[in-house]
């Protein structure tokens, strides 16, 4: 999701206490600037990372290193030689209106806002949109991008379907005339169309994609093809189903709900389905929160009422004071079988309500399913679901209710490098009916104050999680954290005030995803290493352009490389100075923690979304919000971006002549090689 860390005064990513930039935790829980600082004077220095001066000390054990011979270098400083897993020539850091990969690699818009993807949906006119037409089109601010391969069961590296989030909306740049974020002008130019629209354009798209002569292209023609909008008929399942929080008038048997909104990244399944998850769902909801409302605790920790948008004037259910159990029926992890159009999607309540970044899925040798996944807000939890049934790969029927059952936990970060998970189960420990949780559906719905109440560690918004099937390693990407207190920093811990993000590596104990216990070390530390305030951390050997600030979202590829997205948003300038995109990161042996960076996006887009082909000859990537995000704060801006009228004025460099739409990418090299190699 986009960083906004210095949102405009006024604008809707400012005014309200539900952002991941403002934070809505208040308990006593631990930060995890609070476990580093604890920790950090009886761990060794890995040799060969840059670092701040006292920032080294952050660096794990040698134990958590790839090998014993790796671990013996770290202790005695005797060289190993490096072999690096990337060979591609970097790209430069800068800032213009354009997109720039690494040489002897295409990247090619493959879908855009507004083109069609079920058959006989219109084309795209931006001057005459319509709820109608947008339901039958790819929607706006795509994030999580999964493949699918067709046919189902295979490992097709040259067709496919592709799974793609549609997280919200920026109607200053959607609509004719609009022009100004709409909070800060209280919604004066919003009317009921626009709001439908708007609604339209939220969810997801399943759309068929093939290779031809080396280059991707759609299929709007495809029977798989599908849209899911704010619309949308989604099934409630779990234990939070039917529950009296689930229930309201327009569903009173709390089992199922239209729509799902925020879906920010996601992940894909073994058995072949897309886990879409819900992040910032506070911001649809209208109203004010009485005292008296039976919710009113849960509503404020969950950040309530956003009011981002004015769909409550329009529809009842996003108006918190006429439907207060609406709130509710979000933030979940939504499942979906894209090779079924006509299938349901599922809210899985058994993983928990929160602002959910992605769900990443790693299965164990006993076929034991875990889901990890984050609550992207600044200082809230990373948890991990451990499934009750086992994966079956022979049968795809038995496994698709498997997010059904299981136990959901949060993680507890310790200063001697340990992690303990602990278990969100109603009747154990502070989770009591004398403690506001009568039942375990009501322990899910209000996930956060239950992991409030274990004393789970605040995190620094928990974005992706991604697993790395070749080491059994998880990656926790960290964005940024600029709410954390000047008195908290020492000699070891100069991240006060953070900007620049982290990522954090945990190694489960025995390699079991499901146990309850691991070993945590920092990755990486972003910002420029090259300024001593900073406090960043990278391989030494990381050039000027290989650093990176506020890291998103993450893709291990088939040859268990890392590769990192950066989200920077209206922060982008005092966080790096240079544009966002992708980065390919060291994590094993003497290079551990270099980086280099291989594709840039144009200015004011996040970059997000990253998926391999099952070859890992393509690389799939989401360029969303292009033109928006502190694009004032670039010298090459040409004026207000005021509606999609006389464009020449204001973007001459852009094509075509409007401001540009977020887009899938693929990206392929021109040998059609391993993308990386």
């Amino acid at each position: 999701m986009d960083t906004h860390d210095l949102p405009r005064k006024g604008t809707k990513y400012l005014t309200f206490e539900g952002r991941e930039d403002i934070g809505s935790n208040p308990s006593e829980n631990p930060t995890m600037g609070d476990v580093i600082t604890a920790r950090v004077g009886r761990r060794d220095l890995m040799r060969g990372m840059l670092t701040g001066a006292a920032v080294g000390a952050l660096i794990g054990p040698a134990a958590l290193l790839s090998s014993s011979g790796e671990a013996e270098a770290a202790a005695t400083g005797a060289a190993r030689p490096a072999k690096a897993s990337f060979s591609f020539q970097e790209v430069a850091h800068g800032v213009d209106a354009n997109h720039h990969v690494a040489a002897g690699y295409d990247a090619d818009i493959l879908i855009r806002w507004g083109d069609p993807v079920v058959p006989g949906a219109p084309a795209f006119d931006p001057m005459n949109q319509s709820a109608e037409a947008q339901a039958k089109q790819f929607g706006y601010n795509n994030d999580f991008v999964g493949y699918a391969p067709l046919p189902l069961g295979s490992t097709s590296p040259d067709r496919a379907l592709l799974c793609v989030n549609h997280e919200y909306t920026d109607e200053e740049v959607m609509f004719p005339g609009v022009g100004v974020e709409q909070q800060k002008d209280k919604f004066a130019r919003m009317t009921r169309t626009l709001v439908d629209i708007e609604m339209a354009a939220h969810g997801g798209t399943v759309i068929e994609i093939r290779k031809v002569k080396g280059k991707w292209v759609t299929d709007p023609n495809s029977k798989y093809n599908r849209r899911i909008t704010g619309e949308t008929v989604c099934a409630i399942t779990g234990p939070a189903a039917g529950h009296a929080l689930m229930k309201t008038g327009g569903d009173p048997t709390g089992t199922k709900v239209r729509g799902m909104l925020n879906n920010c990244s996601g992940g894909m399944t073994p058995w072949g389905t897309w886990l879409s998850a819900e992040e910032n769902f506070n911001g649809y909801f209208w109203g004010k929160v009485e005292d008296t409302n039976p919710n009113a605790k849960s509503l404020k920790r969950y950040g309530f009422p956003g009011e981002w948008y004015n769909w409550g004037v329009y529809h009842d259910r996003f108006d918190i004071a006429k439907e207060p159990n609406e709130a509710n029926r979000f933030g979940w992890v939504v499942e979906i079988d894209p090779y079924d159009p006509t299938s349901t999607p599922k809210k899985r309540t058994a993983l928990g309500r929160f602002k959910h970044e992605a769900c990443q899925i790693a299965v164990g040798k006993d076929g034991t399913v875990v889901a990890y996944t984050g609550d992207d807000e600044r200082f809230d939890y990373v948890y991990k679901f451990v499934a009750a049934k086992k994966f079956d790969p022979k049968n795809r029927a038995a496994n698709m209710d498997i997010l059904e059952t299981g136990t959901l936990y949060v993680a507890k970060f310790k200063a001697d490098a340990s992690v303990e998970w602990l278990p969100l189960v109603h009747g154990q420990g502070p989770l009591t009916a004398e403690k506001g949780f009568p039942d375990q559906a009501t322990v899910l719905i209000n996930a956060r104050l239950a992991a409030d109440a274990l004393g789970a560690t605040k995190m620094d918004r928990p974005e992706d999680i991604e697993v790395n099937a070749v080491t059994g390693k998880v990656y926790v990407v960290l964005t940024n954290n600029s709410r954390r207190k000047p008195e908290q920093v020492d000699a070891t811990n100069p991240r006060a005030e953070n900007n620049w993000g982290h990522i954090v590596e945990i190694l489960p104990e025995g390699g079991n995803h499901a146990s309850t216990k691991g070993e945590w070390t920092i990755l990486v530390r972003g910002g420029n290493p090259a300024d001593e305030k900073v406090g960043a951390q990278f391989h030494a050997d990381t050039t000027a352009n290989g650093w990176f600030s506020c890291p998103d979202n993450a893709a291990v590829d088939h040859r268990g490389r890392l590769w990192i997205t950066t989200d920077q948003g209206e922060n982008w300038k005092k966080a790096s100075g240079t544009a966002d995109g992708v980065w390919a990161v060291e994590t094993e042996g003497n290079l551990r923690g270099l980086s280099r960076m291989f594709y840039r996006v144009p200015v004011g887009a996040e970059m997000c979304g990253p998926c391999f082909s099952t070859d890992d000859r393509t690389l799939f990537v989401a360029v969303q919000h292009p033109a928006t995000d502190g694009v004032d704060q670039w010298e090459g801006f040409k004026g207000k971006l005021s509606s999609f009228e006389d464009p020449a004025t204001r973007w001459p460099d852009f094509k075509p002549n409007m401001p540009p739409r977020p887009s899938v990418v693929a990206i392929t090299k021109k040998d059609g090689g391993v993308i990386g190699l």
